[in-house]
């Protein structure tokens, strides 16, 4: 942080801040008030949207940004640059959920569909807190490099019928963070009764979903955004608390000089 108003009380230069998916809100709906900014009507993204006086939004490209403190996270010293900045958005996505459906507590045997950006954070915040993990993914080859390097429990090959049905009723819940079109309906057999499954991936084509099998098991399928600030703050709090970062590359800002370190072949005549 480089400058700060005559108003801000929360950071003062030097400080390391974060900017994560909003900037702006009404401040003043139900959802503001109750630190649900992410739900405002009103919303303000950080990335190609407009502020009130018409400015537009350039999120992380931009070379400078001027935001609300409130909308503005302290980052702790202890917590690397590069692998926090994800947390902001991918991190938030995962924990709100699993915080707010009470899926993050020990004991508690939580699903984690798909093991990318958000997949893998899902498994950090759930193992640290004591909760079983499966992974449900379609690709095998995932499963040696993620169990050495994130320590789930369990993995399933989603396609899978004889290890999708060993693993029938036995989940409190699972979060499904998948954007391409996939079925539903085996992982709501997963699910004990009164299990949960929370969608944050976001599929353009609608799923199916027959509605007897969550009848007959009181289950709940359900969607989430990002978080409020709050409780952004409180999920860097606790990434920090635990040593807890997204796993990243870091890649040179050149595109041209990275494709020539990958691709040492392309150098010669």
């Amino acid at each position: 942080m480089t400058k700060v108003g005559r108003n801000v009380t929360k950071f003062k230069v030097g400080d390391i801040a974060g900017v994560g998916c909003v900037v702006g809100s009404c401040r003043s709906c139900d959802n503001c008030t109750q630190d649900l900014e992410n739900y405002c009507p009103k919303m303000v993204w950080t990335y190609n949207k407009h502020h009130e006086d018409g400015s537009r939004t350039f999120g992380g490209y931009s070379d400078k940004t001027v935001v609300d403190e409130h909308f503005v996270v302290r980052i702790p010293k202890n917590l690397p640059l590069q692998g926090t900045a994800p947390m902001l958005c991918a991190g938030i996505t995962v924990y709100s959920p699993m915080r707010y459906f009470g899926l993050m507590e020990p004991g508690k045997h939580l699903g984690v569909v798909g093991l990318g950006g958000l997949g893998h954070m899902a498994v950090k915040f759930a193992k640290v807190v004591g909760a079983k993990v499966t992974v449900i993914s379609t690709s095998p080859n995932k499963k040696k490099e993620a169990v050495e390097q994130l320590g789930f429990d369990e993995f399933l090959i989603s396609h899978d019928q004889e290890q999708l049905q060993a693993a029938m009723g036995t989940m409190d819940g699972i979060i499904d963070t998948v954007s391409a079109a996939h079925p539903l309906l085996h992982l709501v057999g997963l699910l004990k009764t009164n299990g949960k499954l929370i969608l944050v991936g976001a599929p353009i084509q609608p799923p199916e979903l027959p509605v007897f099998p969550l009848i007959l098991g009181r289950k709940l399928v359900a969607g989430s955004a990002i978080g409020g600030m709050k409780e952004t703050q409180e999920m860097i709090d606790f990434a920090a608390k635990h040593n807890i970062t997204a796993d990243v590359e870091v890649i040179p800002m050149d595109i041209n000089t990275y494709i020539i370190q990958q691709n040492p072949q392309l150098t010669r005549n």
